[in-house]
């Protein structure tokens, strides 16, 4: 399937994809270029790299998701990624995070309700 065949559901977990496995590539090869602007302490230690290997597997998931328009899948992604926003909160709230880790999470809920519109959109089209 090419992206132009692609519903738009499922682009916009393609891009989200492509998001997420650039973040997980920067983690893996320059992390403190992410984690940096966000008030962080230098990485030093290896879990951060680590991290960023599962993130940019995760992104494959995705990336093939919408290629092959697996509706199940995108649909979990919805909640999924709502609850990531939830959880950098709750991080934050606890002192165990730096507040600008808060705008990681909205980037992934914005993408949840991109997601989330468009599934709504085609479940009225059919």
């Amino acid at each position: 399937m090419h992206r132009g065949d692609m519903s738009r559901a499922a682009l916009s977990i393609f891009v989200f994809g492509i998001y997420i496995g650039v973040v997980g590539l920067l983690l893996c090869t320059l992390p403190n270029l992410v984690i940096g602007p966000l008030g962080f302490p230098e990485a030093r230690e290896p879990w951060i790299r680590v991290l960023g290997v599962v993130v940019v597997v995760v992104a494959f998931y995705y990336l093939q998701a919408a290629r092959h328009e697996l509706t199940p899948f995108i649909q979990w992604t919805v909640w999924a990624r709502a609850v990531v926003l939830v959880g950098f909160v709750l991080l934050v709230v606890a002192g165990q995070a730096e507040p600008a880790l808060i705008l990681f999470g909205l980037i992934d809920a914005a993408g949840a309700a991109w997601t989330a519109i468009e599934l709504g959109a085609s479940r009225r089209t059919r």
